[in-house]
């Protein structure tokens, strides 16, 4: 399988456009019941704002929906929508609260707001992908140790633990469909001498893109 993505998790930023307040907030969210549990419990907490628009994007059912919530229609929910699908996000829930500074934005300044929030929102979480991993252990020298780091990400792997004694052991998780590749590499890179332990197959979400 070759993965999907979701968000790592729960943040929640803040963008000013010409005195208008717009909070955006985005979580995982696995079925259109947690969406939606997401989005009353934001009308809840700001009830006193003019506008909570949302939109979700799930696996279960390829379900899309989204709201402008009194916005001018396509201003607001569609666009937000649109960055988790340019992004290839799933699973996801996102919020943006406006509260109101007296100042019409117009259609177009509406659209950059809310589209802006909710990919600040999604850079606030982070993004995790999901998939089948092959979990490995890689014993290297000091000296080829950043050789070995730098084919575990060309590979599409992550690093998970190092430990270091005499020598370096890197605990590592490799695509299921790359694993046999990557071992076959090192060893032909270290002409033998690096020969890759397999400890396992995990199916889990690993952060790919960091929270900034």
């Amino acid at each position: 399988m070759t993965g999907y993505y979701i968000p790592t998790g729960h943040s929640e930023t803040e963008l000013i456009e010409k005195r208008s307040r717009f909070i955006g907030q985005v979580w995982r969210a696995a079925t259109e019941e947690e969406a939606r549990a997401r989005i009353e419990e934001t009308k809840k907490k700001h009830y006193d704002a003019r506008h909570n628009c949302w939109c979700y994007r799930l696996r279960e059912g390829g379900a899309e929906r989204y709201s402008d919530d009194g916005e001018p229609q396509g201003t607001a929910g569609q666009p937000m929508l649109n960055v988790f699908q340019r992004e290839e996000v799933t699973d996801v829930v996102c919020v943006v609260t406006r509260y109101f500074g007296g100042i019409l934005l117009g259609a177009g300044g509406l659209v950059r707001a809310y589209a802006q929030s909710a990919k600040d929102a999604l850079d606030g979480a982070g993004i995790s992908v999901v998939r089948r991993w092959v979990a490995m252990e890689v014993p290297c020298t000091y000296a080829r140790f950043e050789e070995v780091r730098r084919e575990v990400s060309r590979f599409g792997g992550v690093e998970e633990q190092a430990d270091y004694g005499a020598d370096v052991l890197l605990s590592v998780l490799i695509p299921e469909e790359q694993a046999a590749l990557f071992s076959a590499r090192l060893l032909d890179l270290s002409a033998g001498i690096i020969q890759v332990l397999e400890a396992g197959e995990q199916f889990k979400d690993v952060p790919w893109r960091e929270a900034r």
